[in-house]
Order: C-alpha cells, then sequence, then structure tokens
C-alpha cells in the first residue's frame, strides 16, 4: 500500500505543477489577443488525462481504508470535471476569452488539486 500512496503523492505534486504551467501559457496566449493553440488544446487533454489517472491511482487506497477526508474525494471530482466544464462554458466565444477561460481554468484546477492534497493528511 506504501507504493499506492508514494504514486498518488507523486501524481499529485506532478498535477500541481503542470496545470500551473498550464495556467501560465493560457494566460499569456489570452495577452497576446491569440487563442488557444493546437498544442494548447492537446497539452489540456493530457491535463485531464492526468487528473482521471491521478483518480485511479487512489482508487486501492480508497478500497483498503476510508479516507481521512471526504473533502479529498470532493477535490478529486472537481478537479475531473473542471475541464470539460470549462470547454462547454467558452463554447462559441471569441478566441482571447477562450485562452483566458483555459488559463484561469487550469489555476482553478490546481488549486483544487492542492486543496486536495492538504485535505489527505
Amino acid at each position: 500500500m506504501d507504493v499506492a500512496l508514494s504514486l498518488h503523492g507523486r501524481l499529485a505534486t506532478a498535477v500541481v505543477l503542470y496545470l500551473v504551467a498550464m495556467g501560465i501559457w493560457g494566460i499569456a496566449l489570452g495577452l497576446r489577443a491569440s487563442g488557444p493553440t493546437p498544442s494548447y488544446f492537446g497539452a489540456l487533454a493530457i491535463a485531464e488525462g492526468m487528473a482521471l489517472v491521478q483518480g485511479l491511482a487512489g482508487i486501492p487506497i480508497l478500497l483498503s481504508r476510508s479516507p481521512a477526508n471526504s473533502l479529498h474525494l470532493l477535490y478529486g471530482v472537481a478537479l475531473a470535471v473542471a475541464l470539460p466544464m470549462a470547454a462547454t462554458l467558452v463554447r462559441g466565444r471569441p478566441p482571447r476569452a477562450t485562452a483566458f477561460a483555459f488559463g484561469f481554468m487550469a489555476l482553478f484546477a490546481a488549486g483544487l488539486a492542492i486543496r486536495g492534497i492538504t485535505t489527505a493528511v
């Protein structure tokens, strides 16, 4: 079980760092009055995949013991839902607004991941 906990913790750190980078990139695109590029959309897909893998890595831990704080699960679900929800909200918006929305969503999701980490202890 120590391996699963270690993997889950390290993935959490990677998710936070990646989402912060995605947030900065999205805001930079918006400041340049540019919309999200295909590379940015691909990187967002990777971020969503990382969030889902993070959740899958936590399932064995959840099955072996109850969570210390049930908010941890809520933050994980919110993290996985943040990107698809943002994608539906920005549909049809100008490219610059879309870049800003995805950038701020990524920073918000990083905050969710940090809160998930702090509630795990």
